[in-house]
């Protein structure tokens, strides 16, 4: 069990860790894509992959940083004008 994570609870740019790691040797990914399949990019080698979203949920351990979800959470300013 993915202690509560829903397929719904990913979003591009989220930093997740698997249960497997990669071959380099890194477990780190970030997401570059999100739909039927999720792409992946290994935070180690660079490596991208393209996984099912089942798999992909199967295989996930959790999300050590997730993406922000608004425009104003990468505004310096808080979004004040």
């Amino acid at each position: 069990m993915n202690s509560g994570l829903n397929s719904e609870d990913i979003y591009v740019g989220d930093h997740v860790q698997t249960r497997k790691p990669h071959p380099c040797g890194s477990d780190e990914w970030v997401i570059y894509r999100v739909g039927a399949d999720v792409g992946l990019r290994c935070l180690g080698c660079g490596r991208r992959v393209l996984l099912p979203r089942s798999k992909f949920v199967k295989g996930l351990k959790r999300i050590s940083r997730a993406a922000p979800t608004s425009a104003n959470d990468n505004d310096p300013n808080g979004g004040a004008r």
